[in-house]
């Protein structure tokens, strides 16, 4: 097992601009600084992708973007996911992702490279009661289905549309207990893993 800083990677599954679950991600991604990972923040919108089409990939192959997805993900050792919830799932372009880069690119490739042997920690902000816990249960099915430990703590935000100060921190103490507690988990399992 290698000796390292873990290197993680943070994300949101939404592209829309002043996305609440954008804002709690990046609150995400410096308590996992803090905590003592590399850290890298990636905006879906920065890699679009068609939508999921085997005829597309057929006739096209990979899109650029999903071979520059997946070597983000390759790179990683593990994931914060900040996972909106739309009509009590997740959205469209966080499966869509997900989806690309479970693809292989060669025929030797050893199945969902991309993701075997990750761990990720997921949170979610809605404006709702919930705080998008639906949309939580039905990544860590997926992502545990394709080779992806996710840590069992979770933290989702409600009444996210005054959860956030100008700055884009949270206002409230507990909540950002929370979210540093959230990555210093995964930061502790990295290192643990990685040792």
């Amino acid at each position: 097992m290698r000796m390292n800083t873990p290197k993680i990677l943070v994300f949101a599954g939404s592209t829309r601009t002043g996305s609440y679950n954008k804002r709690l991600a990046h609150v995400a991604a410096d308590a996992a600084r803090t905590a003592g990972a590399e850290v890298t923040f990636l905006d879906l919108r920065d890699l679009p992708l068609p939508l999921f089409d085997e005829d597309f990939e057929t006739e096209h192959g990979l899109p650029d973007n999903a071979k520059k997805l997946k070597a983000l993900f390759r790179d990683h050792d593990g994931f914060i996911i900040a996972a909106p919830e739309y009509n009590s799932s997740i959205t469209a372009v966080l499966k869509n992702a997900i989806d690309w880069a479970s693809r292989s690119e060669t025929d030797d490739e050893p199945a969902l490279s991309a993701y075997r042997g990750k761990t990720a920690a997921l949170l979610s902000a809605s404006p709702g009661a919930l705080g998008g816990m639906r949309g939580l249960v039905h990544l860590r099915a997926i992502l545990g289905n394709i080779g992806v430990i996710v840590l069992p703590d979770q933290v989702a935000l409600p009444k996210a549309y005054e959860a956030f100060d100008a700055a884009g921190q949270l206002k409230e103490e507990r909540p950002a207990k929370q979210v540093g507690a959230l990555a210093q988990g995964l930061v502790s399992f990295l290192k643990k893993h990685l040792s």
